[in-house]
């Protein structure tokens, strides 16, 4: 049997702690009723007797404290909210006991921005990890040893898992099933939880943030002249000239405040011009591709394709109106 540690933090998001608990007592529950002991031992394991979530509307008594826990298989990190850098200052009292359990042999599985809580350890640097694509910034910002894959919806190093974004961790969690039990419960499974195994990045439902709050005035300058003129041909040259500045320490300069080049910047706002006008769904792919400043087909499908993770024609009968 399996020990399952699912845990309780200040500031968690309850379901990210109600889900798990189901997915693995629903297993349970599956071997059961083939005539099979229940595989997971599944715990909620705080801090304190009581943990009050979601503003006071929401209150979990954890079946187990840490220090009732010597030994664990696997450790689950639920989503949390609030401020990350603040939601993990209150939780820091988990962080020796996560090390400590991983270094005697439990796995770790971050859901969401539970990546956040997981970094804090240290056991993700130098590792790959995924998060939601929404605090992609800010987690390059205070965990820059971790090797962020922001298009990834499960990534798995050394023992350590994580998830993309909201409700991708079901994802993870019928991966784990499928780790530790069998290919056919993860199947009864996504049945069961009406899953969609054959999802593997979060791109297509990513949306690009202007990364503005950098201090760097010339540099947020050009960024606004490139959002109000993406359509146009614009060459590094130019805009060196434009505004009086070396190309190298224009390009080293851009970089470092946007984590994007140049090039990758305007690609990534012509991308999502596009996509707008494609959730619009009042013109085909290839008057979008005009309009946006492209006019190869094959570029801009490569292009569109880097950053969404789908083809233009996918993701206009995706998302369209």
């Amino acid at each position: 049997m399996k020990h399952v540690s699912i845990l309780v933090p200040e500031t968690a998001v309850p379901a990210a702690i109600v889900d798990p608990s189901y997915m693995f007592n629903a297993v349970n529950e599956f071997y059961k009723s083939a005539g099979h002991q229940p595989f997971f031992k599944v715990n909620l394991v705080g801090h304190s007797p009581e943990v009050v979530l979601n503003g006071g509307s929401v209150v979990i008594k954890p079946e187990k404290l840490l220090s009732e826990v010597s030994k664990t298989d696997l450790i689950i990190v639920p989503a949390i909210t609030v401020n990350m850098a603040q939601s993990v200052k209150l939780n820091e009292v988990y962080k020796d006991w996560i090390v400590k359990q991983y270094n005697n042999g439990a796995e770790v599985a971050s859901l969401c921005v539970g990546a956040f809580l997981l970094a804090s350890t240290g056991l993700l640097d130098g590792k790959t990890c995924s998060t939601h694509w929404l605090f992609v910034n800010d987690f390059k910002q205070q965990y820059p040893n971790v090797l962020l894959s922001d298009d990834r919806v499960i990534t798995e190093q050394n023992g350590i898992y994580s998830s993309g974004g909201a409700s991708s961790y079901w994802n993870l969690l019928l991966y784990l099933v499928e780790k530790y039990t069998t290919k056919e419960m993860a199947i009864m499974a996504s049945k069961f939880f009406l899953l969609d195994t054959a999802k593997a990045s979060q791109l297509p439902f990513s949306i690009f943030k202007w990364q503005k709050l950098h201090g760097d005035e010339l540099i947020l300058e050009v960024q606004c002249f490139l959002e109000d003129n993406y359509q146009l041909k614009l060459g590094i040259d130019d805009l060196s000239e434009k505004y009086a500045i070396g190309r190298r320490t224009f390009e080293r300069r851009f970089k470092k405040a946007t984590s994007n080049t140049i090039v990758e910047y305007i690609q990534r706002i012509r991308v999502e011009a596009a996509k707008k006008q494609m959730e619009l769904g009042h013109k085909n792919v290839s008057e979008i591709m005009y309009e946006v400043g492209y006019t190869d087909p094959k570029a801009f499908r490569e292009v569109f394709k880097k950053y969404c993770g789908i083809s233009p024609a996918e993701y206009r009968d995706k998302f369209r109106r």
